[in-house]
């Protein structure tokens, strides 16, 4: 069998959930409900979800009859980066690269400069890439063109 180094469901579905509220008119809100549906995440674990995000100040959410979710903050103002780890912390491609001394062999490794490159080159990806850049309305409304895993192409 072969293993993939992939991110979690927990990343991916925060980060549709988010570009979907990208594409949120401004002043509205969409409830859980509208949020699970079209995107096709289970509304329980969605709605667990958007409670991190809440608490990490990326989503705002009201409740009662008219309640529902919007991004705390312009789409713009928001990156990949942020969203990832507000939902499962630091990224780190290997133990190494957390600067614990967590490795046994890690004065004579070979391998550390490697993988320092691969995380900061991946980071600066997410760092860069904004909400806004994916959420126009059409996309956000369909994930089968979001691209992202899951989602079905």
């Amino acid at each position: 069998m072969q293993h993939v180094l992939q991110i979690s469901r927990k990343i991916d579905y925060a980060l549709r959930a988010m570009i979907y509220l990208a594409g949120v008119p401004a002043g509205k809100v969409a409830s859980l409900q509208e949020l699970s549906a079209p995107l096709r995440l289970p509304r329980e674990f969605l709605a667990k979800i958007l409670k991190i995000l809440a608490g990490r100040g990326l989503v705002r959410s009201a409740r009662g009859a008219h309640g529902g979710y919007q991004l705390a903050r312009p789409a713009r103002d928001i990156s990949f980066l942020e969203v990832i780890e507000a939902v499962e912390g630091p990224v780190q491609l290997n133990v190494c690269l957390d600067h614990k001394d967590r490795c046994d062999v890690s004065a004579n490794c070979t391998m550390y400069h490697v993988w320092k490159d691969g995380q900061e080159r991946m980071l600066e990806v997410y760092r860069r890439t904004s909400l806004a850049e994916l959420s126009e309305p059409e996309r956000a409304a369909a994930p089968v063109l979001l691209g992202l895993p899951g989602a079905r192409n």
